[in-house]
């Protein structure tokens, strides 16, 4: 029942780009407007088959396999307009844009996007703007009640009873949709007086605040050539990438949370260091000088570490250490409770934590030393949880790159396209694929193993990896 509701939306929400293609005199109109009803008569009739007077009470077992079922799907039919447009794409590359679309990863098998009908534009940055608040609550409401590597550190409410996952997500969504709508419209205000169209404004600003990177130019944010720009792409992809329960903190008169916030004082310092490390590398080298050095460094750090996969400059022509820099900060992703992919501030923190830990019990064998996190003390299980992922994020890291591989891909392909993808980022390294390149050229079998990538990327891999498990699916 409840997946039929998430498609019978995103059916819904096709009509407004049929409506773009129509006003224009596109064809592609009846496109959208066939997967529209396609849409909505099959989520209709899922919500209609499962109706039931009795309130929804969901056990543990069935969370984990609706919330995969859910963006799975989503996925399936977000790809109906690419499939049936005139894109000429076939099933592996309508799958693998959709995907990319929902999960807000940003990588794309489009070129001549200057040149695309405004319907398939608008939906692109729909599907962002949709995957966008549906993976804030996955992240605040859903992930840390099913105890999800370390993310029950990450509350909301303070129940984390599972029967009570929908019910408790749906006052949050109340909550946080008003404030991702508000920094959605600001972002698209604030471009729009910077000299974007109105249109223009509107679909950066969605995959600007979704962290997504969709972009209607093939040049990406650097078509416009506009300093002032790049700097409001720099301030709203941050903004997407801390947590959205802190937004709420801050409009209930609490605006000092978001610097006790140990995960998101951990965030900044990582982008601090990392911004330093490359001006200094850009100015030395003679790449850029002055201002213009500063402000693409910044940008470059920022839209890799907040997974938005924007661009101005091929970084890739910067040299192995910028490669190698920018490839970290994939790996590191933006905050817990964000529209960001990656590993995650927090996570990250826990684990430094737990080695500084274990280095002290080295020389004090018989000392107490607890992991204190916000002032409180860690629990073991939230140790474990953390130190699980990592190992099931390797683990999903070697089966991605090595089935990559298998397609025909270089090396340095296969490794940044796992990142790229799992993380959420979008644009990896290379020429292939980097922010000059496309993913277009890629097999499809690889389209199919990144599409797979993004989906368990999203879902934190354990929501995907726990459905694999005979023990899940008996009674």
């Amino acid at each position: 029942m409840i997946v039929g509701l998430f498609i019978a939306l995103l059916g819904a929400l096709m009509i407004l780009p049929a409506i773009a293609d129509l006003v224009v005199g596109n064809k592609d109109w009846q496109v959208f407007a066939a997967s529209s009803g396609v849409s909505l008569f099959v989520g209709f009739g899922l919500w209609a088959s499962g109706r039931s007077s009795e309130p929804v009470v969901l056990t543990l077992r069935q969370a984990f396999l609706l919330t995969a079922l859910s963006w799975i799907s989503l996925a399936g039919f977000a790809a109906l307009p690419f499939a049936w447009s005139g894109l000429g794409l076939d099933l592996s590359r309508a799958i693998f844009e959709a995907t990319s679309g929902i999960t807000t990863t940003g990588g794309t098998v489009l070129t001549g996007l200057d040149k695309l009908p405004p319907g398939i534009l608008l939906w692109r940055a729909i599907l962002h703007f949709y995957g966008g608040i549906g993976v804030v609550v996955l992240a605040i409401a859903v992930l840390p009640m099913l105890r999800i590597g370390g993310m029950q550190l990450f509350r909301a409410e303070s129940s984390d009873r599972s029967e009570k996952i929908f019910p408790a997500a749906a006052q949050i969504a109340g909550s946080i949709f008003g404030v991702y709508l508000t920094l959605n419209l600001a972002c698209a205000v604030a471009y729009m007086l910077a000299g974007m169209t109105p249109f223009q404004a509107l679909l950066y600003g969605m995959s600007t605040v979704s962290t997504g990177g969709f972009a209607p130019n093939d040049a990406s944010i650097g078509f416009f050539e506009s300093a002032a720009i790049e700097w409001i792409a720099i301030i709203f992809m941050l903004s997407g990438a801390v947590p959205f329960v802190l937004y709420i903190h801050a409009v209930r008169g609490r605006p000092y949370r978001f610097l006790k916030s140990a995960e998101v004082r951990t965030y900044l310092a990582i982008i601090l260091a990392s911004v330093v490390a490359l001006w200094a590398h850009v100015e030395i080298n003679g790449i850029e000088t002055g201002a213009t050095a500063f402000r693409e460094s910044i940008f470059n750090v920022v839209t890799l570490i907040t997974t938005t996969g924007f661009s101005v400059v091929d970084y890739s022509q910067w040299g192995t250490f910028v490669e190698l820099l920018l490839f970290g900060l994939m790996l590191s992703g933006g905050c817990s409770g964000s529209t960001s992919g990656g590993i995650k501030p927090l996570r990250i923190l826990i684990t430094a934590k737990t080695v500084a830990q274990q280095l002290r019990r080295m020389i004090y064998p018989n000392g107490v030393f607890p992991i204190i996190f916000e002032g409180h003390s860690v629990s073991e299980e939230v140790v474990r949880s953390v130190n699980s992922f990592f190992i099931a994020y390797g683990l999903a890291f070697g089966v991605v790159a090595l089935a990559l591989s298998a397609t025909g891909v270089d090396f340095l392909t296969a490794v940044s396209a796992t990142v790229a993808n799992l993380s959420n980022v979008g644009p990896a390294l290379g020429q292939v694929i980097g922010p000059a390149g496309n993913y277009f050229v890629l097999p499809d079998s690889a389209l199919w193993v990144l599409s797979a990538a993004m989906l368990v990327g999203r879902l934190e891999i354990f929501t995907i990896l726990i459905l694999f498990l005979p023990r899940f699916w008996r009674p």
